[in-house]
């Protein structure tokens, strides 16, 4: 397994308390930013085939403007019906003014 942290995006592009998505190693990729801690986890929802940037953050929760399941973009973890499979998650780090995201390969 190979563990690398990609560069990719500016902190100045996610504003606070907000989502955004980027593409990075060839995965859509939504950051949050809570309370000023920055999370990424995959941008499609599990349940349907709807991207979580263009949904409701609040309070660390992620609401699919689909059918209005959350996750919990801390932990992925998926919070209410109809989502019944978890979100993928991606340890995300800001180095300076850089937000890096770590990929691994199986």
């Amino acid at each position: 397994m190979t563990d690398r942290w990609v560069d990719i995006a500016a902190r100045s592009e996610l504003p606070d308390d907000d989502v955004v998505a980027v593409r990075a190693e060839g995965v859509e990729i939504a950051l949050y930013d809570v309370g000023g801690e920055v999370f990424a986890t995959d941008n499609i929802c599990t349940h349907g085939n709807a991207r979580l940037c263009d949904g409701f953050l609040e309070e660390g929760e992620i609401e699919c403007p689909l059918h209005q399941g959350r996750f919990d973009v801390r932990t992925g973890k998926a919070l209410c019906a109809p989502l019944t499979q978890d979100v993928r998650t991606f340890p995300a780090k800001v180095d300076g003014e850089r937000i890096w995201v770590l990929f691994r390969d199986a």
